[in-house]
């Protein structure tokens, strides 16, 4: 089993596991989450990268417009996915998260055909319909369109993108972009402060110490994914991730007991058949191009 394989698999149990740690913060609203996700991360973060004695390679990305340009959109897709994940969470859309992650790795395969050029087989272009008809037949049952597990997909597929594109070594792009949030973050702090509504500094002290170990929680899974990004192709990383949501779908029926719907199980049946074709295709490939 390859490096990045073996990262990418690390990174997706963490991000499924990681609806348990959300939940701990349910009394405190999630753009209020986000802004200490964002600070506590950016402290852990700094932190790595001066025990690697690594703080010089900051100089040299705030010298290049363009590298600063790119790790700021990437910064800002992040955090946008750290909203929409925190929020769905703890309102009880779990079911729903985990389907943005599932159509994730089909939207990464649109995504490196447009972006960089990569050219799926008939099976996986068979796989991105078979999805694209779940989408629809879940939305039906919603009466609604799925915005959550769309907005999680499309930001989250957008930043493996960027990371794909950058190159940049993991523990100095994750701080870059947790900087370019950073003065977001704290002034929505001082926002808080000012109206009378922060949160999360009231917590009792086990569950605000729970609550600074965000950054860790944030960055480790990061990390592995940004060395996974930087050895594996957009495709083959995105479909790894079925880890994640598999994890994330078990919790949201068996702990947290959210109902799923006959027509929401064939929509997620469809999305599991999708994954297969996906595979198959993906395998028979690999095989045509080592014997030829």
């Amino acid at each position: 089993m390859n490096n990045g394989l073996v990262n990418a698999i690390i990174a997706y149990i963490m991000w499924g596991i990681l609806p348990l740690y959300w939940k701990l913060f349910d009394a405190v609203p999630a753009g209020e989450i986000l802004s200490h996700r964002v600070v506590w991360s950016f402290v852990f973060m700094g932190i790595l990268v001066a025990v690697q004695r690594r703080w010089g390679e900051m100089k040299r990305i705030a010298a290049n417009r363009s590298l600063l340009l790119s790790l700021a959109a990437s910064g800002l897709l992040i955090a946008a996915n750290w909203l929409i994940f925190i929020w769905a969470v703890n309102n009880g859309h779990v079911v729903e998260t985990s389907l943005g992650y599932y159509l994730n790795p089909l939207l990464n395969v649109l995504l490196a055909v447009v972006f960089l050029h990569e050219k799926p087989s008939r099976g996986q272009w068979l796989a991105i319909a078979i999805a694209g008809a779940a989408v629809i037949i879940i939305a039906i049952d919603y009466g609604r369109f799925p915005w959550i597990a769309i907005s999680l997909a499309v930001s989250f597929g957008l930043y493996g993108l960027a990371k794909k594109k950058i190159m940049q070594d993991a523990s100095v792009g994750l701080l870059s972009e947790t900087a370019v949030v950073l003065p977001v973050a704290l002034g929505y702090w001082i926002y808080l402060a000012a109206v009378g509504k922060t949160t999360a500094w009231t917590l009792p002290a086990p569950m605000f110490v729970e609550l600074l170990l965000s950054g860790v929680v944030t960055a480790l899974p990061l990390l592995f994914f940004a060395r996974a990004a930087a050895r594996m192709t957009l495709s083959t990383l995105g479909f790894v991730q079925y880890i994640g949501p598999t994890i994330m779908l078990l919790l949201s029926v068996f702990v947290f007991k959210e109902t799923v719907s006959p027509v929401l199980l064939v929509g997620f049946a469809l999305i599991w058949t999708a994954l297969v074709v996906y595979a198959s295709s993906s395998i028979r490939s690999a095989k045509l191009a080592k014997a030829s």
